[in-house]
Parts: C-alpha cells; structure tokens; sequence
C-alpha cells in the first residue's frame, strides 16, 4: 500500500471549484483504491508521495523536509488567473504571484486540469517535462439526469414553469466570470428565467465586488441569484435548466460545465482557445454576448438541436467518467511512487 499524503485547505471556503476537485479526487481514491493506496489528510508524516492542493505557507515550509517523498502539486490557478480573480493592492498581488510560481517550482511533479497551461508555466519558467494533464472529472453518483418526470416536479418545487426556457450559470460572482454578460442576457430575455448560483466566496476582495455586488442586489425579475448553494443540491439546477451557461473569460478546467455534462445538460461557454482540447467538441461556443443571445434564441426555437447538444454532454460524461479517470490516477500514482526517495508502504 502506497502512503500519499494530501495537503489542503480547499474544504474552507465555499463555492469555489478548488474545493470541488479535492474531494471529488479523495472519493474516487477512497472508492476505488482503498487497499492500494493509504490515504491521510494534512499529516507530516513521512510517505512515498505528499500531494499539495493549495499552496498555503505551512505547506510549503513542509516542502523542505525529507520526509514528503515525491512532492506532487495541483495547478488550479496561475498568477495571471489569480490577477483576474482578487483585487489585492499592486506590491501584494506581485508578491502573491511570485510566492505561486516559487511553490510549483518546489514540487517534483504538477498535475494540470488543462493541457494548454503547460506552456504557460513553461513560460514562468517551469520545465514542461515536470508537468502532467490528468482532466478534471465529476461522480455520476452526485450529478446525474432526472427523469423527465422528475424535472417536472424540480421545476413545481423550485417554482418555474413547466414551459419556461431556462438558462443557469454557476460559480463564483465575479468580473473573470462574465457576470455582467449573463445579467445582460437576462435583461434582453424576459420571456426566460435565468439562474445564477454562486457568491462573493473571497468577499471584498473579489474582482469586481463592488459593481457586481450592486449588479446582483438590482437583477431583473427573471434572474434568480441564489448565493452559495450545497453541492449536492446542485444537481437539482441542471436538471431544471434546458442550458448551462458560463460565460467565463479565463478558465482552467471548470468543474461546473464538468457537473452539466454528467447531468446531460446542453452546454455554453465562451469561445477562448483554452477550451480548444477539453470542451470544444462538446458544447455551444459563442465569442460574445450578442452571440450567446443569437445561440440561445436558437437553441429555445429548435428542441432537436438542444437535442444534439444534450447528446454531446453525455458523451463528455463519458470522456471524463470517474471510471476513466481512476485508471489514470491510479496509473499516476503508481508511477510516482517508483520515483519517491522515500518509498514508505503500509502494510495494510
């Protein structure tokens, strides 16, 4: 039995896709590997392999010690996504940046959700060599597709219309978001009900706070912002909606379009190159809000090509199925294992 470590604080703050990813991956372990691999949560006791979810200064002070075994870290953001996402004063946000790339660049291995920011980290001097995509994936246990008489009674228990065209978005209500376009969206649509779940998760520190915070507390009567929502209640909204939308600027491997494809829920997002290799193939692609209103009037006026979408959500599904990405963990894992200085096994 493997020993690994995990390190993260991912699980204290709320409606954020860090967090998502972290317990998505210990499930999977736990459920597929319990007698392969010997699981501890935020222990510094030595192991084969010591893998670092989010990067907080205890951790990397751990980094120094001989007892970490193969250091593994998760890439969920770079400085300039970091950039995008907090509004910190100038001198604090360069420090911040320089303080990321410093951890990457102790770890022996990353893992990135998103193989087009390997060259990006090369580009902060990170060899390529030292970087491994493994995509980002969701348990069809918690995001699953209704019935359609199930959806019929979320939409009664939720109060929408059997008839009503919906639109839903989701993650954190920021400017790297497209918030504003999804609001903008709800006001040229009246006719349709537009949901949005998510909040200020970093507060006032969130870029755009002040603007969106306004924005939100004056949405039109047809957008529903419902704040920060259970994870497992989640499910329910894709089943509600006819469409996913996000309308992010800048992305990693988002897990919200991941939930609306195991839900086979037609999917939406902007068109940035960054989803060139991972969500392309699968979804709607719309460079712009008056693309996205073009889209989405189609989409509404055609329920065979809503259709065709759904079908391409479930065969995303099944490109990142849980089944799939435990043989590559697994394959991972092992790997890295072989190349600890440590090497510790448990015997059971």
């Amino acid at each position: 039995m493997i020993d690994i470590n995990m390190f993260s604080s991912a699980d204290k703050v709320a409606g954020q896709g860090v967090g998502a990813v972290y317990t998505e991956l210990l499930e999977l372990l736990n459920k597929y590997f319990p007698g392969e691999f010997n699981i501890r949560i935020n222990r510094y006791s030595k192991s084969a392999i010591s893998h670092y979810h989010t990067i907080d200064p205890q951790f990397y002070a751990s980094t120094f010690s001989k007892k970490r075994g193969r250091k593994i870290g998760y890439v969920h953001f770079l400085p300039e996504t970091l950039d995008q996402s907090l509004k910190l004063p100038k001198v604090a946000s360069w420090t911040l940046d320089k303080y990321v790339i410093s951890f990457y660049k102790r770890m022996d291995q990353l893992v990135v959700v998103n193989p087009n920011f390997i060259p990006r980290l090369a580009a902060h001097g990170i060899d390529p060599n030292k970087v491994t995509y493994i995509p980002n994936f969701v348990s069809r246990e918690t995001f699953y597709p209704e019935t359609a008489a199930n959806k019929v009674t979320l939409r009664e228990k939720y109060g929408i219309p059997a008839d009503k065209f919906v639109v839903f978005g989701a993650g954190q209500v920021q400017d790297r978001k497209g918030v504003d376009d999804f609001i903008e969206l709800a006001k040229r649509n009246p006719d349709k009900q537009f949901i949005w779940a998510g909040g200020f998760s970093f507060g006032m520190i969130t870029n755009g706070y002040d603007h969106l915070k306004a924005a939100v507390a004056n949405a039109p009567a047809n957008l529903n912002f419902t704040g920060i929502i259970p994870r497992e209640d989640m499910v329910d909204y894709y089943n509600i909606a006819d469409l996913f939308l996000l309308p992010s600027f800048e992305e990693l491997f988002p897990m919200a379009v991941l939930e609306a494809f195991s839900t086979e829920t037609p999917v939406m997002v902007r068109d940035l190159s960054l989803y060139d290799k991972i969500i392309t193939p699968y979804a709607v692609m719309a460079k712009d809000v008056d693309a996205m209103q073009t889209k989405i009037n189609q989409l509404a006026a055609d329920p065979d090509l809503l259709a065709t979408y759904a079908k391409k959500s479930q065969a995303a599904a099944a490109e990142y199925s849980e089944d799939h990405l435990a043989k590559i963990w697994e394959q991972f894992y092992t790997e890295q294992a072989k190349l600890s200085p440590t090497m510790v096994s448990s015997e059971g």
